[in-house]
């Protein structure tokens, strides 16, 4: 059976997208097949062309229970599923068929009071530090502003994800053959903190072992 993470919160625009797209190439890059699930009506599917993973469409109830029975019958695959903000009750159907759930939030009190709330819905939940910043003296305000606001939580967290430009380009519809080496650095860092929380290797992508 494939293990299924559910990207998932609350708020809208705190990254959950983009890191469900880091994380399928990020595994692709670390040797495992993965599938990015779309459930957001706002957005398009975007095209297989040399991604390291599929997209598949689950923007309805009845597609996501296809997907979700179909990837429960394949082993060896990992499934992302890319939720959208102000969605508790499909955040909790999203939740429910999970292995893993990861919370993604930006850097502002107010995403961090959000992720907040949702840990405490979500026991099971890891928050993950989403865009991050990359400048010192930025790097260091957002991280005190964790200290001080989460709290006791701060044991549920992964390590941040840096704000790279050019995650943009996996969000077009056919992205470049070959993406930008700071770009495919933060997808594999991502991918092996998530492996390593699901108790699998980190192998090595067929391309590259070509």
């Amino acid at each position: 059976m494939a293990e299924i993470i559910s990207v998932i919160g609350n708020k809208g625009g705190t990254g959950k997208t983009t890191l469900s797209h880091m994380l399928g190439e990020g595994l692709g890059l670390c040797g495992h097949r993965a599938v990015v699930v779309l459930t957001d009506t706002t957005r398009t599917l975007l095209s297989r062309t040399n991604r390291r993973y599929l997209p598949a469409d689950a923007r309805t109830p009845d597609l996501l229970d296809r997907v979700v029975q179909k990837l429960h019958g394949l082993e060896g695959w990992i499934g992302i599923v890319d939720g959208g903000g102000g969605r508790t009750e499909k955040d909790r159907r999203l939740q429910s068929v999970a292995t893993l759930v990861l919370l993604p939030f930006r850097d502002s009190p107010e995403d961090i009071r959000t992720v907040l709330q949702d840990l405490e819905r979500f026991p099971n939940a890891l928050a993950v530090p989403s865009q991050w910043p990359t400048n010192p003296w930025q790097r260091d305000a957002a991280d005190r502003l964790v200290d001080t606001m989460l709290g006791n939580q701060r044991h549920r967290l992964l390590e941040p994800v840096a704000a790279v430009s050019s995650s943009k380009l996996l969000l077009l519809d056919e992205i470049p053959e070959s993406l930008p080496t700071p770009l495919n650095n933060a997808c594999r860092r991502i991918a092996g903190q998530v492996l390593d929380r699901l108790g699998l290797a980190i192998g090595v992508a067929e391309d590259d072992a070509a």
